[in-house]
């Protein structure tokens, strides 16, 4: 009779009948009680990084402001100084006007340098920046000066035509300390 037992185990037969030894989880539910916390730690965590918070705790905003008080090192090339202002002497031109009428401009320029030691060179080619300002003035019309476009337009050819007549030398902008249209 034991002998009719061991080969009714051997062959696999009343293991269903068998009482289990204890209750088992299914996996998915191990999955979601190991992986569904990680999630939410690694979720706050996340949220607190970009929303600022752990600047703050971390002392990572003290960093900055320290940086930002630092003073510019100059030993670089790329190395961030005061602007640097060149003024144009006044220019009185003639518009063009369709009647007898004459319309004259009278404007005063600055230009702002990138390198405090580009001033001589745009002293050297003075005469060309302001033959070439004045042809361009010239040409315009009263109407072409009217309203914020107009300003915009007339700064933006003007600034093209200083950097190609001070071609090596970087011209940032150009800035009307005067201007008066009669």
């Amino acid at each position: 009779m034991a002998e009719d037992l061991e080969e009714d185990f051997d062959e696999g037969e009343g293991l269903e009948d068998l009482p289990s030894g204890g209750s088992k989880k299914s996996p998915i539910k191990k999955i979601l009680l190991i992986v569904l916390p990680i999630l939410l730690l690694v979720g706050a965590g996340a949220g607190l990084f970009f929303s600022g918070v752990l600047d703050g705790l971390l002392g990572k905003g003290e960093h900055k402001e320290e940086a930002q008080h630092e003073a510019p090192k100059a030993d670089g090339p790329k190395a961030v100084g005061p602007a640097v202002f060149y003024n144009l002497p006044e220019m009185l031109v003639n518009l063009q006007s369709n009647g007898r009428k004459q319309s004259f401009l009278k404007i005063l320029v600055a230009l702002e340098l990138e390198n405090p030691l580009d001033e001589p060179k745009v002293q050297q080619v003075l005469p060309r920046i302001v033959d070439s300002f004045q042809v361009y003035l010239r040409e315009l019309r009263v109407e072409d000066l009217q309203g914020a476009a107009g300003m915009h337009l007339l700064r933006e050819e003007l600034l093209t035509r200083v950097q190609a007549a001070v071609k090596p030398v970087k011209v940032n902008d150009v800035l009307f300390r005067e201007m008066l249209v009669q």
